[in-house]
Protein backbone atom coordinates (compact mmCIF):
# COMPACT_ATOMS: atom_id res chain seq x y z
CA UNK A 1 0.00 0.00 0.00
CA UNK A 2 2.82 2.33 -0.03
CA UNK A 3 2.02 5.82 -1.34
CA UNK A 4 -0.57 4.26 -3.35
CA UNK A 5 -4.66 5.99 -3.22
CA UNK A 6 -7.64 3.71 -2.42
CA UNK A 7 -11.23 4.14 -3.94
CA UNK A 8 -13.18 2.08 -1.07
CA UNK A 9 -17.22 2.18 -1.90
CA UNK A 10 -19.85 1.80 0.73
CA UNK A 11 -16.78 2.91 3.20
CA UNK A 12 -19.19 4.01 5.45
CA UNK A 13 -19.95 0.07 6.83
CA UNK A 14 -18.46 -2.23 9.15
CA UNK A 15 -16.37 -3.71 6.37
CA UNK A 16 -14.94 -0.39 5.53
CA UNK A 17 -14.55 0.85 8.86
CA UNK A 18 -12.29 -2.21 9.51
CA UNK A 19 -10.62 -1.35 6.17
CA UNK A 20 -10.07 2.04 6.76
CA UNK A 21 -8.72 0.77 10.18
CA UNK A 22 -6.10 -1.24 8.77
CA UNK A 23 -5.24 0.95 5.67
CA UNK A 24 -4.22 3.90 8.06
CA UNK A 25 -1.43 1.58 9.99
CA UNK A 26 0.09 1.41 6.23
CA UNK A 27 2.03 4.20 4.18
CA UNK A 28 -0.73 5.10 1.88
CA UNK A 29 -0.66 8.25 0.41
CA UNK A 30 -5.01 9.05 0.36
CA UNK A 31 -7.91 6.68 1.28
CA UNK A 32 -11.06 7.93 -0.74
CA UNK A 33 -14.37 6.71 1.11
CA UNK A 34 -17.21 7.08 -0.96
CA UNK A 35 -20.84 6.32 0.46
CA UNK A 36 -24.27 8.35 0.25
CA UNK A 37 -24.70 8.49 3.95
CA UNK A 38 -23.61 12.19 5.15
CA UNK A 39 -24.03 11.64 8.60
CA UNK A 40 -22.29 8.11 8.68
CA UNK A 41 -19.66 9.99 6.37
CA UNK A 42 -19.36 13.01 8.52
CA UNK A 43 -18.89 10.19 11.59
CA UNK A 44 -16.09 8.67 9.72
CA UNK A 45 -14.05 10.89 9.15
CA UNK A 46 -14.17 12.24 13.07
CA UNK A 47 -13.67 8.79 14.09
CA UNK A 48 -10.35 8.49 12.32
CA UNK A 49 -9.26 12.06 12.02
CA UNK A 50 -6.70 11.40 9.74
CA UNK A 51 -5.73 13.63 6.75
CA UNK A 52 -5.03 10.81 4.54
CA UNK A 53 -9.02 9.81 4.91
CA UNK A 54 -10.65 12.04 2.28
CA UNK A 55 -14.73 12.18 2.56
CA UNK A 56 -16.78 11.86 -1.19
CA UNK A 57 -20.70 11.92 -0.40
CA UNK A 58 -21.84 9.84 -3.45
CA UNK A 59 -23.61 7.11 -5.02
CA UNK A 60 -22.30 4.01 -7.40
CA UNK A 61 -25.60 4.32 -9.25
CA UNK A 62 -24.33 7.80 -10.27
CA UNK A 63 -21.96 7.01 -12.61
CA UNK A 64 -20.73 10.36 -12.67
CA UNK A 65 -19.73 10.80 -9.45
CA UNK A 66 -18.12 7.14 -9.47
CA UNK A 67 -16.30 7.87 -12.56
CA UNK A 68 -14.88 11.01 -10.58
CA UNK A 69 -13.87 9.20 -7.19
CA UNK A 70 -11.75 6.84 -9.80
CA UNK A 71 -9.18 9.65 -10.82
CA UNK A 72 -5.71 8.55 -10.06
CA UNK A 73 -6.52 5.16 -8.03
CA UNK A 74 -4.56 2.70 -8.01
CA UNK A 75 -6.64 0.49 -6.11
CA UNK A 76 -10.72 -0.03 -5.86
CA UNK A 77 -12.71 -2.02 -2.93
CA UNK A 78 -16.12 -2.36 -3.51
CA UNK A 79 -18.23 -3.08 -1.22
CA UNK A 80 -21.28 -0.84 -1.53
CA UNK A 81 -24.55 -3.38 -1.76
CA UNK A 82 -28.27 -3.15 -1.01
CA UNK A 83 -27.89 -6.46 1.08
CA UNK A 84 -30.59 -6.83 3.73
CA UNK A 85 -32.91 -9.72 2.50
CA UNK A 86 -36.13 -8.36 2.97
CA UNK A 87 -35.42 -5.42 1.36
CA UNK A 88 -33.98 -6.75 -1.31
CA UNK A 89 -37.14 -9.13 -2.13
CA UNK A 90 -39.62 -6.35 -1.59
CA UNK A 91 -37.96 -3.32 -3.48
CA UNK A 92 -36.51 -5.69 -5.87
CA UNK A 93 -35.39 -2.62 -8.42
CA UNK A 94 -33.82 -1.05 -5.31
CA UNK A 95 -31.44 -4.18 -5.59
CA UNK A 96 -30.56 -4.33 -9.07
CA UNK A 97 -29.78 -0.56 -9.37
CA UNK A 98 -26.54 -0.59 -6.24
CA UNK A 99 -25.81 -4.25 -6.76
CA UNK A 100 -25.69 -4.54 -10.76
CA UNK A 101 -26.16 -1.15 -12.24
CA UNK A 102 -23.87 0.20 -9.66
CA UNK A 103 -21.36 -2.65 -10.18
CA UNK A 104 -21.33 -1.64 -13.96
CA UNK A 105 -20.58 1.72 -13.14
CA UNK A 106 -17.73 1.00 -10.72
CA UNK A 107 -16.15 -1.17 -13.69
CA UNK A 108 -16.84 1.40 -16.44
CA UNK A 109 -14.82 4.15 -14.48
CA UNK A 110 -12.09 1.82 -13.56
CA UNK A 111 -11.22 1.04 -17.10
CA UNK A 112 -11.89 4.82 -17.99
CA UNK A 113 -9.77 6.35 -15.58
CA UNK A 114 -7.19 3.53 -15.65
CA UNK A 115 -7.46 2.32 -11.98
CA UNK A 116 -5.00 -0.36 -11.31
CA UNK A 117 -6.99 -3.10 -9.19
CA UNK A 118 -10.67 -3.64 -8.70
CA UNK A 119 -11.20 -5.88 -5.52
CA UNK A 120 -15.08 -6.92 -5.32
CA UNK A 121 -16.55 -8.42 -2.67
CA UNK A 122 -19.28 -10.61 -2.95
CA UNK A 123 -20.85 -13.14 -0.80
CA UNK A 124 -22.00 -16.98 0.00
CA UNK A 125 -25.68 -15.90 -0.77
CA UNK A 126 -24.24 -15.92 -4.52
CA UNK A 127 -23.69 -19.34 -4.73
CA UNK A 128 -26.48 -21.48 -6.29
CA UNK A 129 -28.75 -18.02 -5.26
CA UNK A 130 -32.30 -18.54 -3.65
CA UNK A 131 -32.62 -14.77 -2.88
CA UNK A 132 -32.65 -11.70 -5.13
CA UNK A 133 -29.76 -10.55 -3.16
CA UNK A 134 -27.72 -13.61 -4.05
CA UNK A 135 -28.78 -13.27 -7.90
CA UNK A 136 -27.78 -9.28 -7.89
CA UNK A 137 -24.60 -10.44 -6.14
CA UNK A 138 -23.73 -13.61 -8.84
CA UNK A 139 -24.35 -11.15 -11.45
CA UNK A 140 -22.33 -8.62 -10.04
CA UNK A 141 -19.47 -11.62 -9.62
CA UNK A 142 -19.89 -12.39 -13.43
CA UNK A 143 -19.97 -8.51 -14.42
CA UNK A 144 -16.29 -8.37 -12.34
CA UNK A 145 -14.56 -11.05 -14.07
CA UNK A 146 -15.81 -10.93 -17.46
CA UNK A 147 -14.36 -7.46 -17.41
CA UNK A 148 -10.38 -8.08 -17.14
CA UNK A 149 -11.33 -8.52 -20.80
CA UNK A 150 -11.08 -4.66 -21.47
CA UNK A 151 -8.27 -2.35 -20.48
CA UNK A 152 -6.02 -2.60 -18.49
CA UNK A 153 -7.37 -2.43 -14.87
CA UNK A 154 -7.54 -6.11 -13.37
CA UNK A 155 -10.16 -7.06 -11.70
CA UNK A 156 -10.53 -9.83 -8.79
CA UNK A 157 -13.92 -11.21 -6.78
CA UNK A 158 -13.63 -12.41 -3.20
CA UNK A 159 -16.34 -14.35 -2.02
CA UNK A 160 -17.36 -14.57 2.52
CA UNK A 161 -19.77 -15.57 4.38
CA UNK A 162 -21.36 -13.83 7.20
CA UNK A 163 -18.74 -11.56 9.50
CA UNK A 164 -19.09 -10.82 13.40
CA UNK A 165 -20.49 -7.38 14.23
CA UNK A 166 -20.86 -6.15 10.55
CA UNK A 167 -24.71 -4.56 9.59
CA UNK A 168 -27.08 -6.87 9.74
CA UNK A 169 -25.14 -9.80 11.36
CA UNK A 170 -27.70 -11.83 13.64
CA UNK A 171 -24.81 -11.85 16.65
CA UNK A 172 -25.59 -7.74 17.60
CA UNK A 173 -29.40 -8.13 17.06
CA UNK A 174 -29.17 -11.46 19.47
CA UNK A 175 -27.79 -9.06 22.04
CA UNK A 176 -30.05 -6.57 21.21
CA UNK A 177 -33.32 -9.03 21.57
CA UNK A 178 -31.66 -10.38 24.99
CA UNK A 179 -31.29 -6.32 26.40
CA UNK A 180 -35.25 -5.68 24.95
CA UNK A 181 -37.39 -8.54 25.16
CA UNK A 182 -34.82 -11.07 26.68
CA UNK A 183 -35.97 -13.14 23.96
CA UNK A 184 -33.84 -14.32 20.97
CA UNK A 185 -35.45 -15.26 17.74
CA UNK A 186 -34.22 -17.50 15.24
CA UNK A 187 -35.11 -18.42 12.58
CA UNK A 188 -34.52 -22.39 11.94
CA UNK A 189 -32.06 -23.73 15.11
CA UNK A 190 -30.80 -26.17 12.47
CA UNK A 191 -29.43 -23.61 9.92
CA UNK A 192 -25.62 -23.67 9.77
CA UNK A 193 -23.48 -20.20 8.40
CA UNK A 194 -20.21 -19.66 7.90
CA UNK A 195 -18.73 -16.88 10.48
CA UNK A 196 -15.68 -14.98 10.48
CA UNK A 197 -14.53 -11.97 12.76
CA UNK A 198 -14.25 -8.45 10.76
CA UNK A 199 -10.73 -8.33 11.79
CA UNK A 200 -9.60 -11.48 9.71
CA UNK A 201 -11.81 -10.57 7.14
CA UNK A 202 -10.38 -7.41 6.26
CA UNK A 203 -7.15 -9.11 6.90
CA UNK A 204 -7.99 -11.60 4.42
CA UNK A 205 -9.21 -9.27 1.66
CA UNK A 206 -6.02 -7.21 1.94
CA UNK A 207 -4.02 -10.49 1.04
CA UNK A 208 -6.67 -11.21 -1.82
CA UNK A 209 -5.62 -7.58 -3.00
CA UNK A 210 -2.10 -9.12 -4.40
CA UNK A 211 -3.79 -12.30 -6.04
CA UNK A 212 -3.82 -13.28 -9.51
CA UNK A 213 -7.15 -11.12 -11.41
CA UNK A 214 -9.97 -12.88 -13.35
CA UNK A 215 -10.33 -15.17 -10.53
CA UNK A 216 -12.69 -15.58 -7.91
CA UNK A 217 -11.47 -16.17 -4.33
CA UNK A 218 -13.00 -18.26 -1.60
CA UNK A 219 -12.31 -17.58 2.01
CA UNK A 220 -12.17 -20.88 4.19
CA UNK A 221 -14.38 -20.30 7.18
CA UNK A 222 -15.51 -21.94 10.24
CA UNK A 223 -19.56 -22.62 10.55
CA UNK A 224 -21.90 -23.70 13.23
CA UNK A 225 -25.56 -24.01 13.50
CA UNK A 226 -27.20 -21.34 14.32
CA UNK A 227 -29.23 -22.72 17.34
CA UNK A 228 -25.96 -23.18 18.92
CA UNK A 229 -24.51 -19.48 18.43
CA UNK A 230 -27.71 -18.83 19.58
CA UNK A 231 -27.33 -20.73 23.16
CA UNK A 232 -23.99 -19.52 23.57
CA UNK A 233 -25.28 -15.68 23.28
CA UNK A 234 -27.86 -16.79 25.86
CA UNK A 235 -25.38 -18.37 28.31
CA UNK A 236 -22.87 -15.36 28.00
CA UNK A 237 -25.61 -12.48 27.67
CA UNK A 238 -28.33 -13.55 29.10
CA UNK A 239 -29.77 -15.24 32.37
CA UNK A 240 -32.24 -17.03 34.28
CA UNK A 241 -35.14 -15.59 32.28
CA UNK A 242 -33.63 -15.74 28.36
CA UNK A 243 -35.49 -17.06 26.02
CA UNK A 244 -35.13 -18.65 22.41
CA UNK A 245 -38.14 -18.81 19.82
CA UNK A 246 -37.95 -20.34 16.50
CA UNK A 247 -40.04 -18.16 14.15
CA UNK A 248 -39.70 -20.02 10.62
CA UNK A 249 -37.67 -19.53 7.88
CA UNK A 250 -38.52 -15.86 6.15
CA UNK A 251 -38.82 -17.65 2.95
CA UNK A 252 -35.80 -16.38 0.73
CA UNK A 253 -33.72 -18.30 3.41
CA UNK A 254 -30.99 -21.70 3.10
CA UNK A 255 -31.10 -23.86 5.58
CA UNK A 256 -27.56 -24.48 4.66
CA UNK A 257 -25.39 -21.69 2.81
CA UNK A 258 -22.62 -22.56 0.27
CA UNK A 259 -19.36 -20.99 -0.78
CA UNK A 260 -18.16 -23.80 -3.66
CA UNK A 261 -21.27 -25.34 -5.62
CA UNK A 262 -21.18 -28.58 -6.99
CA UNK A 263 -20.01 -27.07 -10.67
CA UNK A 264 -17.48 -25.23 -9.36
CA UNK A 265 -16.13 -27.41 -7.23
CA UNK A 266 -14.95 -29.20 -10.39
CA UNK A 267 -12.56 -25.96 -11.32
CA UNK A 268 -11.42 -24.69 -7.65
CA UNK A 269 -7.87 -25.33 -6.43
CA UNK A 270 -6.72 -24.88 -3.05
CA UNK A 271 -4.68 -21.33 -3.40
CA UNK A 272 -3.33 -21.04 0.15
CA UNK A 273 -4.38 -21.77 4.00
CA UNK A 274 -7.13 -18.92 3.70
CA UNK A 275 -8.14 -19.21 0.34
CA UNK A 276 -10.13 -21.43 -2.36
CA UNK A 277 -9.72 -20.18 -6.17
CA UNK A 278 -12.44 -20.34 -8.75
CA UNK A 279 -10.58 -20.56 -12.00
CA UNK A 280 -12.20 -21.15 -15.42
CA UNK A 281 -8.18 -21.87 -16.43
CA UNK A 282 -6.13 -24.32 -15.43
CA UNK A 283 -3.55 -23.46 -12.67
CA UNK A 284 -0.48 -24.86 -11.15
CA UNK A 285 -2.10 -25.72 -8.19
CA UNK A 286 -3.51 -28.82 -6.12
CA UNK A 287 -7.54 -29.23 -6.99
CA UNK A 288 -10.25 -29.52 -3.91
CA UNK A 289 -11.18 -33.29 -3.02
CA UNK A 290 -14.57 -32.15 -2.25
CA UNK A 291 -17.70 -32.53 -4.51
CA UNK A 292 -19.07 -28.87 -2.86
CA UNK A 293 -18.22 -26.46 0.31
CA UNK A 294 -21.13 -25.87 2.16
CA UNK A 295 -21.69 -24.60 5.56
CA UNK A 296 -22.97 -27.97 6.79
CA UNK A 297 -20.39 -30.21 4.98
CA UNK A 298 -17.49 -29.55 7.22
CA UNK A 299 -17.40 -30.13 11.09
CA UNK A 300 -18.98 -27.36 12.75
CA UNK A 301 -17.82 -25.49 16.33
CA UNK A 302 -18.78 -26.89 19.13
CA UNK A 303 -19.79 -24.15 22.28
CA UNK A 304 -16.32 -23.64 23.38
CA UNK A 305 -15.00 -23.14 19.46
CA UNK A 306 -17.70 -20.48 19.32
CA UNK A 307 -17.28 -18.81 22.17
CA UNK A 308 -13.32 -18.59 21.84
CA UNK A 309 -14.60 -17.20 18.00
CA UNK A 310 -16.96 -14.29 20.25
CA UNK A 311 -13.93 -13.74 22.56
CA UNK A 312 -11.59 -12.81 19.02
CA UNK A 313 -14.51 -10.85 18.16
CA UNK A 314 -14.21 -8.53 20.91
CA UNK A 315 -17.55 -9.77 22.47
CA UNK A 316 -16.59 -11.47 25.21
Amino acid sequence: MENETILITGASGSWGNELIKQLLTTNVKEIRSFARGEFAQVMLARKFNDPRLKIIIGDVRDYSAVNEACQDVTTLYHLAATKHLPICEQQPEEAIKTNINGTINIIKAAIGQNVGKVVDVSTDKSCDPHSLYGATKLVGEKLVLNANKYGKTRFVCIRSGNVLATQGSCLPLFIQQINTTNNILVTDRTMTRYFITLPEAISLLLTASNAEEGNLFVTKMPSCTIGDLAEVVKTKFGNAGTTITEIGNRGSEKIHEKLINSTEAVNTYVYSPEYYVISDKPLNLPKVTFKEYGSNTQELMNAEQIEDMLRAGGFL
